[in-house]
């Protein structure tokens, strides 16, 4: 009997789940080419543009669209499936990624190449919403940790490869050639899948689509768990925005390297989050959710402060390590617990505005990196550690534990 329950929880019982297999390559595909975009376009405008506050901006521009539309994708996500609607935010990605590149080779001002990151950042809730609320309609849930295990084990790999990659390209070649390097990526996942089978919506008390959207922001409102994460996850997330500009700048001030270093740094922060994210999936979040949220932001906030204070290389390192290893536990509990804690017919519309909520605080310390890397990039970072430490105690405070429900 153990050994029964044991294979039909182990991480090869996912490779049985019909359609699991193309989904997970179709999204490893696309959070590459997501994780290649973000540094391609940070470095694109350094480059030009030498200023890191345009950078900053730039960042905000490509997020924070698509989270003031996301309660309206999660409503189309919920009623008229995922897959089709994922596949079109890939495709859409691949043609504004394309147009990026051909305003830049005729020197189009930076205006109207922004527009163009504004378009696939409104596109983007359906593909990251859909593939989030996707997965626990696909996989049993006795299997969800482990999936969602592979899902944070899927963003270190992307970490691992995407940066670097980017940042290669840019180093030998140009930025446009790692943002048009990115649209052949997302244009892979589309076409990888467009092959997989929708999971119907069946639900009959369907309203007008915005009034669905506006149910699906007061779904997470009143949720205790997920209002709870919402004001954790964004507050952590302000110092992971800021620290998207400030650790390029930090390597690139301080002669640590070129560009080449800055993806290696986000590489090695990827593959320290691979080890832990499996190991946090093996042991399961059940019971355990909080103290893993709050470790695993503690361990971000560890992180930063070594990056702020690191004199050489090897400190900068010792700092990505932390914030991998941090981020895999984090993103294992919260996953879990956020599937867990909603209902299944509202998975698209609360998953798009807890997502998103969760998210903002991306492109909002993207935006504020600017003005901090102006005054230096210490206070920058310093900035950022004292927003992962605000976020563990808002965590622990705001999110119920177990015992509490």
């Amino acid at each position: 009997m153990e050994a029964t329950v044991a294979a039909t929880t182990s991480y090869r019982a996912l490779l049985h789940v019909p359609g699991f297999p193309r989904l997970a390559m179709a999204t490893l595909l696309v959070r590459a080419g997501a994780s290649m975009w973000q540094l391609a376009l940070v470095l694109f405008v350094l480059q030009r543009y030498g200023s890191a506050s345009l950078a900053g901006i730039s960042v905000f521009l490509a997020i924070a669209p698509g989270v003031i539309v996301s309660p309206l994708a999660g409503a189309l996500l919920d009623r008229y499936g995922r897959v089709r609607l994922m596949v079109s935010d890939y495709a859409a990605s691949a043609i504004a990624l394309t147009g990026i590149v051909v305003l830049a080779n005729l020197h189009a001002p930076l205006p109207a190449i922004l527009a163009l990151v504004v378009f696939s950042s409104l596109m983007n809730p359906l593909g990251t919403s859909g593939s989030r609320s996707l997965f626990p309609l696909v996989i049993p849930s006795h299997l969800w940790d482990r999936a969602n295990a592979v899902d944070s084990m899927f963003y270190m790999i992307t970490t691992v490869l995407g940066p670097p990659l980017a940042g290669a390209i840019v180093a030998f070649y140009s930025p446009e050639a790692a943002i048009a390097g990115t649209a052949v990526v997302f244009l892979a996942g589309a076409i990888t899948l467009a092959a997989v089978h929708d999971v119907p919506s069946e639900r009959e008390d369907r309203v007008g689509l915005l009034a669905e959207a506006r149910a699906g922001v007061l779904y997470v409102v009143r949720h205790q768990t997920l209002r709870g994460l919402a004001v954790g996850m964004s507050v952590v997330n302000l110092g992971q925005g800021i620290l998207i500009v400030a650790l390029p700048v930090k390597v690139l001030e301080g002669g640590y390297g070129g560009v080449q270093v800055v993806g290696i740094l986000w590489s090695i922060m990827g593959l320290s989050g691979i080890a832990s994210g499996l190991s946090a999936g093996r042991l399961g979040s059940i019971g355990r959710e909080r103290p893993m949220l709050v470790g695993g932001i503690l361990g971000i906030g560890a992180g930063i402060a070594a990056i702020a204070s690191a004199s050489s290389l090897g400190g900068l390192v010792l700092g990505v390590v932390l914030v991998g290893i941090g981020s895999s536990v984090m993103d294992v509990a919260l996953f879990s617990l956020r599937q867990r804690v909603t209902d299944p017919a509202w998975f698209g519309r609360a998953f798009a505005v807890s997502m998103h909520l969760n998210y903002s605080g991306i492109p909002i310390g993207s935006a504020l990196s600017g003005p901090l890397l102006a005054i230096s990039t210490p206070v920058a970072l310093a900035a950022a550690v004292a927003f992962a430490v605000g976020a563990a105690g808002l965590t622990f405070v705001m999110v119920p534990s177990s015992e509490r429900g």
